[in-house]
């Protein structure tokens, strides 16, 4: 069976583990699609109500890796009219989120029908995220090694997971601490607006695209 196929796990290739930390940490804490929104639930639900939410982004990702470095790149090269088609799948989803986060003018404890993401629907939002993508596809092609590769991949996507978290859960504090010091539905709203805003200047790269 060749090298990369094996599931053994050498020693030796676990050097790569520091560098990969790096990577995660600075993939997830820096803004981003998923931060934006994190922020925008802390702010509008708390940090507790919103941990369903990032749970769910980090098993989104974990997932999102494993399936990449099985072949799911290949699929991608072979019909890259099914990537076309997510990634403006994601453009329209992302528009409707800056939409109904717009909208969020207080912090809600249950009473409205608005509702903080739950677990699937942050893990599944992954797939049609600009930025996992590019998150994904980093660990596998650039930090994962080739030798014992099945088994660096489910240690890389452990640690893209372990590191995520945290590292997402900064900007929800954020939003719960702006939350509890904008008083008012307005002020609140004026926030989320931004927060909108910051959501959709995330798909630039893809207006780049056509311009």
């Amino acid at each position: 069976m060749p090298a990369m196929f094996s599931l053994s796990l050498h020693p030796e290739s676990t050097s790569f583990l520091l560098p990969l930390a790096m990577f995660a940490f600075v993939s997830s804490v820096t803004p981003g699609p998923n931060n934006v929104m994190l922020t925008a639930s802390g702010a509008t639900f708390g940090y507790r109500r919103s941990v369903p939410h990032m749970l769910g982004i980090c098993l989104g990702v974990v997932v999102m890796v494993l399936l990449i470095g099985a072949g799911l790149g290949k699929l991608f090269e072979a019909q890259p009219q099914i990537y076309t088609l997510l990634k403006y799948a994601g453009a329209a989803y992302l528009i409707w989120l800056a939409w109904k986060i717009a909208g969020a003018s207080g912090v809600d404890r249950g009473q409205s029908g608005h509702q903080p993401f739950s677990f699937w629907q942050a893990a599944a939002f992954q797939w049609v995220n600009p930025k996992a993508w590019i998150m994904a596809i980093g660990v596998v092609a650039t930090y994962t090694p080739r030798e014992g590769f099945f088994a660096n991949l489910i240690l890389s996507a452990l640690v893209l997971g372990l590191v995520n978290y945290p590292s997402i859960s900064v900007w929800t504090l954020f939003g719960s601490t702006v939350g509890r010091a904008l008083r008012t539905p307005r002020a609140l709203r004026t926030f989320n607006g931004v927060m909108a805003g910051l959501l959709l200047l995330s798909l630039w790269p893809l207006v780049a695209e056509h311009v």
